[in-house]
């Protein structure tokens, strides 16, 4: 299979992955770090800190999900009282 780019095309960014960053860089911050001191320390310490940082986003993002699946079940139950 021979697969070519679409010209004069965006690439798509996943709609997350701006959330998913700045929850990284909430908890970085969380821990007194950036991610430009990232690039002074040492690769275990920032293969650590990164590990959990991204849970930390994972787990965040979850919430944030079953939140909205949330109050998405409760307009749709309203709606139906308005019938």
């Amino acid at each position: 299979m021979n697969t070519k780019p679409v010209e004069n095309s965006e690439p798509i960014e996943d709609p997350n992955a701006l959330l998913e960053k700045a929850l990284i860089e909430e908890y970085l911050k969380e821990k007194g770090y950036s991610h430009e001191d990232l690039k002074k320390l040492p690769a275990e310490l920032v293969e650590k800190l990164m590990k959990e940082a991204s849970q930390y986003a994972s787990l965040k993002m979850e919430e944030v999900k079953a939140r909205a699946h949330f109050v998405k079940e409760l307009h749709d139950d309203a709606s139906s009282l308005e019938k």
